[in-house]
C-alpha cells in the first residue's frame, strides 16, 4: 500500500526529534562540555535571560548518586569565578571542602555551641559596607535607619521566615492565631531593641511574654496572646536554650568574609537531624538578608539536598517566594535533588505541597537531568515536560552526560573536566 507523503513544519519535527531540530545556544559564557549532536556547549543564565531565551535564571539538577551532578556543580561554580561571579553554597553533607580548599576559603561549619553563629533575622540593608568582612561595626547599625520601604521589606522578610521556621519546627502549618502572634512578636522585639539587631531569642521572649500593647492591636488581652503563641515560642526556644542552641541564637559572628568568591555553609554535623529542614531555612534566611542589599555582582545560590526543604509545606512556600526574586537580585538559584520523586514524596498528587514543588520547577527554566531509573520516567515526563523520546534516553545516559532543558530547547551534553579539576570534585575520597 502506497501512502501519500506527509508534510510537517519544523515545529512538528522539533517535537518528534527535539535534539536534531533544536538550535544551538549561542550565549558564550562558561564551557560545560560537548553537545553530543555536535560542537561545544556553553551556558550562562544571565546572558540567556538578557537575550530572552529564558524568563528566569534559576536551575534545578536531578541525578542519581554517582552520575555526575556534583562534579558538574562544583566545576561550574569554579569556572564562573573567571567571570567575577560569586557562589554561596548550602552544604548539608560536607561535600564542598575540597572546592573550598582550591578556592582558598574556609567553610562556615555550623553545629550546636560551635564557634560560628548566623542571625537569620539580620538587617544588612542598613550597613554601609556590605560585601566586605562582617565586622563589629556592622552590628552597631540598627534596622531603623533606612527608608520606610526598606523597613517594610525587612519586616515582611523576617515574618515570612519566622512562619516558615515555626511550621518546620512544629511539623505542621501554623494556625491563623499563631501567624498573628509571630508578627506581633517580631514587632514587639523591634520596639524593645531599637539600637541593635533583632535575634530569635528576642522573638521567643516576645512570644512567651507579650505586652499589653501587642495584645490591644488584635483586640485581645495579654494572657490570650501568650496562649496563641505559646506552642510556637516553645518550639523556637529549642534554637535558644534547647538541643539546637548556639547556631542561630545571637548576632552573627564577626570576621565572616562576605566578599569571598565562595561562601560555604556546612551543616554536615546535623545531616541526620530531624530538624535539618529548619536549620537549612535559618541559613537561607541569613543569605536572603545578604541578598537584600543591591550589588552589581552576579551570584549563584546552591541548595544541595534540596529535598530536606521541599518536604515542608511552609518552607516550600517561602522558598518559592525567594525563587521569584532571583531576577531583581541578580541571582541564579540552583537546587540539587536525586530524583523527581523527591518532589512527589512531598505529598499526594493533588496536594498543595506538590503544587508548590511543581511551581518551583516552573520558576526554574533550566533543568539538568542526569541518569534516572526506569521507575522515575513517568514522574519525569509529567513534572519536567520531558518528551517520550527524551525519557527513553534517561536510563541509558552515561556518567557525566545529562539532558539539558533550557527554555523550550533540549540538549544532550557530555560534561568535560580539565585535569586540574578532578581533585576538587572527588566526592569518593573519604570512601576510599
Amino acid at each position: 500500500m502506497n501512502l501519500p507523503a506527509h508534510k510537517v513544519t519544523t515545529a512538528n519535527l522539533g517535537a518528534a526529534y527535539p535534539f536534531m531540530m533544536s538550535p544551538s545556544l549561542d550565549c558564550g559564557g562558561v564551557y560545560i562540555g560537548r553537545d553530543l549532536l555536535g560542537g561545544s556547549f556553553t551556558y550562562d543564565p544571565f546572558e540567556l535571560y538578557k537575550q530572552g531565551v529564558i524568563s528566569n535564571t534559576n536551575m534545578i539538577i536531578f541525578g542519581q548518586i554517582g552520575r555526575g551532578k556534583s562534579s558538574f556543580v562544583k566545576s561550574y561554580l569554579w569556572r564562573q569565578s573567571v567571570f567575577g561571579r560569586q557562589a554561596w553554597v548550602l552544604d548539608p553533607k560536607g561535600e564542598y571542602d575540597l572546592l573550598a580548599k582550591y578556592w582558598g576559603v574556609i567553610p562556615l561549619k555550623i553545629y550546636p555551641s560551635g564557634p560560628i553563629r548566623l542571625n537569620p533575622l539580620e538587617d544588612f540593608g542598613s550597613y554601609a559596607h556590605v560585601g566586605g568582612s562582617h565586622t563589629a561595626s556592622a552590628h552597631t547599625a540598627g534596622s531603623h535607619t533606612g527608608g520606610s520601604e526598606a523597613k517594610e521589606e525587612y519586616v515582611r522578610r523576617c515574618v515570612e521566615l519566622l512562619v516558615a521556621l515555626g511550621s518546620a519546627c512544629l511539623n505542621r502549618s501554623l494556625l491563623p492565631t499563631e501567624n498573628a502572634a509571630s508578627q506581633l512578636a517580631f514587632e514587639q522585639a523591634r520596639q524593645s531593641n531599637l539600637h541593635r539587631q533583632i535575634t530569635i531569642p528576642d522573638v521567643v521572649e516576645a512570644l512567651l511574654n507579650p505586652t499589653h500593647e501587642s495584645a490591644r492591636k488584635i483586640n485581645t488581652d495579654r494572657e490570650e496572646l501568650a496562649h496563641m503563641g505559646r506552642d510556637l515560642g516553645l518550639e523556637l526556644r529549642r534554637l535558644v536554650v534547647g538541643d539546637l542552641k548556639g547556631m542561630f541564637d545571637g548576632p552573627s559572628s564577626e570576621g565572616i568574609d562576605l566578599s569571598a568568591p565562595l561562601v560555604i555553609i556546612d551543616l554536615s554535623r546535623l545531616y541526620e537531624s530531624h530538624a535539618l529542614g529548619a536549620l537549612m531555612t535559618c541559613c537561607l534566611g541569613w543569605l536572603n538578608a545578604l541578598l537584600s542589599v543591591p550589588s552589581a555582582t552576579k551570584r549563584f545560590i546552591v541548595i544541595d539536598e534540596a529535598w530536606a526543604i521541599l518536604r515542608n509545606l511552609s518552607i516550600s512556600r517561602w522558598l518559592q517566594s525567594s525563587w521569584k526574586l532571583s531576577r531583581s537580585r541578580g541571582v541564579s538559584n540552583i537546587a540539587v535533588l536525586h530524583r523527581t520523586s523527591d518532589l512527589r514524596s512531598a505529598g499526594s498528587m493533588d496536594s498543595e505541597q506538590v503544587s508548590l514543588a511543581s511551581g518551583l520547577l516552573s520558576d526554574s527554566e533550566t533543568k539538568v537531568i542526569y541518569s534516572q531509573p526506569q521507575s522515575e520516567l513517568e514522574n519525569t515526563k509529567q513534572l519536567l515536560g520531558v518528551s517520550s523520546t527524551e525519557a527513553e534516553l534517561l536510563p541509558n545516559l552515561r556518567k557525566g552526560t545529562g539532558l539539558w532543558k533550557v527554555g523550550r530547547q533540549s540538549f544532550l551534553v557530555e560534561h568535560r573536566l580539565g585535569p586540574a579539576e578532578y581533585p576538587m570534585i572527588d566526592t569518593d575520597q573519604r570512601l576510599r
